[in-house]
């Protein structure tokens, strides 16, 4: 009775060395068909690297396209301090109540700046802007009026939510005017989301012209070994043996691409960031080009990498049939 919990328990070790045995063959197999194929494409470099650059040149481009409009992103974000909303009061408002207004407004969490403009600081500013200081020192009067400017916070600065804040503005006793300029905001919102679809249908067609290079390209590979494949599949080969050098082959070449659009890309936005850091301290921004992070790497690659191995599948699948042993 002593002897059975010990039996038991080899040949519970005896089952799990072989039903672990099938897997690492298969990982083993599969890692030495990965290798070969990197050497295979080692042996002839200039076809690797023409195929390989193609592949990334097609997926280079909207990968640009996307950091560009990542950086794009990046200006709105800055430039929606510019969505801005002046409310012009009447002139039988005075200085102290306008400044109570202003502070009323302050406490508002849907804002996230508020700035009172005394009519004597209107003047002084529209004087220096205008260089009219002559003409508007004769006049009797100050005829501007206080304006109490307030800056929407990121939530609110959409179309929608600033007219919103506008109609409720106006609705204000002290305010006579509420005026916001809208049309920059439309217009950007609409060159974006044109942008956006417009990098969404290049990086669709890119792709498949991706999956056409590595598909055509694992086609020529079969037609020079079809005399192999035969003779594999004479001696008993499986289709999924004969498939299996192929598909790495694809794979290698999305990898390969992949890593080469990152470069690329990186290059490119290289190039482009001392220019775009000049325009910028042009303007007093202290706006820095986005460059390739780790994370776009890899995402570019694991794109190419995905690419290839579906456009050698299909390749392989098409052409691999047509291939039987006479």
């Amino acid at each position: 009775m002593s002897r059975r919990p010990g039996h038991s328990a080899s040949a519970g070790r005896g089952g799990g060395s072989r039903l672990t045995d099938p897997v690492s063959g298969w990982l083993l197999r599969h890692l030495q068909v990965l290798i070969s194929t990197l050497g295979s494409l080692s042996r002839s470099p200039f076809n690797t690297l023409m195929t390989a650059a193609v592949v990334g040149i097609a997926l280079a481009l909207p990968s640009a396209l996307y950091k560009l409009l990542e950086n794009g992103e990046a200006v709105r974000r800055g430039l929606e301090g510019a969505a801005q909303i002046s409310l012009f009061l009447h002139q039988e408002v005075n200085e102290a109540r306008g400044r109570a207004f202003a502070a009323e407004l302050t406490a508002r969490s849907d804002l996230a700046a508020v700035h009172y403009i005394s009519p004597d600081e209107a003047l002084a500013e529209y004087q220096e802007m205008s260089g009219l200081t002559d003409v508007l020192e004769v006049m009797e009067h100050n005829p501007l009026p206080a304006v109490v400017v307030v800056i929407p916070v990121a939530e609110h600065a959409g179309v929608e939510a600033v007219r919103t804040l506008v109609e409720e503005f106006a609705a204000a006793a002290e305010v006579e005017l509420a005026q916001f300029d809208q049309e920059w905001v439309r217009r950007l919102d609409g060159l974006t989301a044109l942008f956006e679809r417009g990098v969404v249908i290049i990086a669709a067609l890119l792709g498949a012209a991706v999956l056409l290079i590595v598909g055509n390209t694992i086609r020529l590979t079969i037609n020079t070994r079809r005399q192999e494949i035969e003779v594999a599949k004479l001696v008993g080969a499986t289709d999924a043996f004969v498939r299996r050098p192929f598909l790495y082959t694809g794979l290698w070449f999305g990898i390969l691409g992949s890593l080469l659009a990152w470069l690329l890309v990186a290059l490119a936005l290289e190039l482009l960031s001392g220019p775009v850091n000049r325009l910028a301290a042009l303007y007093y921004s202290d706006f820095r080009l986005l460059t390739v992070t780790l994370t776009d790497g890899l995402l570019v690659t694991a794109a190419g990498a995905g690419l290839g191995l579906v456009g050698s599948w299909i390749a392989v699948g098409r052409h691999l049939q047509e291939i039987q042993p006479s």
